[in-house]
Order: structure tokens, then sequence, then C-alpha cells
């Protein structure tokens, strides 16, 4: 078998494809991981031809404003500390995809170098707790932060 792949370049890409897709599956991700609507947000996915963060984040100006705002109504719980990097920008929303929740909540993140926080959708994710969580594109600019950097976060529910 060895002399077939190593000669036939086609059937190797073939077999390579099969695989992946017997591992992952078929359009593989878990429907569990995808960020969920927030109520007072109309996600609106972004152009097939966007290219930059501002094409990409497709949040109003009223959005923003209402995910920068903390609402003291409700108890938080401190979920923890996450390292995070950045989501697929093609989710639209105020979200986070973490391993510090079971379950779909709502919650704020906190950038503790510059205090800036944010409202958004926590969305449970597959590993241990200290594992890093993926972030949306708009809540990053909301933060502040890199798009390319791994910032700090501080996560709470509630």
């Amino acid at each position: 078998m060895e002399n077939i792949l190593s000669r036939s370049p086609l059937i190797l890409a073939a077999l390579l494809l099969v695989g992946c897709t017997e591992i992952f599956g078929p359009g593989s991700g878990d429907a569990t991981v995808r960020p969920v609507a927030r109520p007072d947000v109309q996600a609106i996915a972004p152009p097939a031809d966007a290219t930059t963060a501002a094409q990409f984040d497709t949040t109003t100006d009223a959005e923003r404003e209402a995910a920068k705002t903390t609402s003291t109504a409700n108890a938080e719980v401190m979920l923890g500390r996450t390292i995070a990097s950045l989501g697929n920008p093609a989710n639209p929303g105020f979200w986070l995809e973490t391993p510090l929740v079971s379950g779909p909540k709502k919650g704020r993140i906190v950038d503790p170098a510059s205090g800036k926080s944010v409202s958004v959708d926590l969305i449970p994710i597959d590993g241990p707790a200290t594992a890093g969580s993926r972030i949306s594109l708009p809540a990053m600019r909301l933060l502040g932060v890199s798009l390319t950097g791994l910032p700090e976060l501080i996560v709470y529910a509630g």
C-alpha cells in the first residue's frame, strides 16, 4: 500500500480528506458552542466580502452602548479568569465561548488591565476550566484589546 500512496498524490489527498471527515464529521461543530443571539441584539452576519474588523463588526452604536452598560440588578458571580483569543469573526454579536460555563448564560467580561467591561453571552465549550476561551470581535473592540493579542479576562455570570 505504501508504494501506491507514494506514487499517487491524488489517492493520498483523497484518503486524508476522508479521514478528516471521519474524525471531525461533516461540518464539524457542535450547535451548543455557537453564539446564541441576545434578545436585545439583532445579530447581522457580516458581508461575504468583509476583510476589515470594522466590516466584520456589524453591531450598531446602540448595541455597543447596551453591551457597555453594567446592570447591578442581578447579583453577579465571578467564574474565574481566562485567556481569550479572537473567535470566528463571522459570528456576530457579543459572546465568549468558554469552558468556565456548562450551559449558555448571560454574563460580563472585564479586562483587568483597563477596567473596561462588556456584557456578553457565555457559551460553553469543552475543556478544563484552565483552557482558553474565544471572544467575539465586537466584544474585543469594545474592550479595546488587540485583535491579535491574548488578553486575560475576568468572567462573571449573572
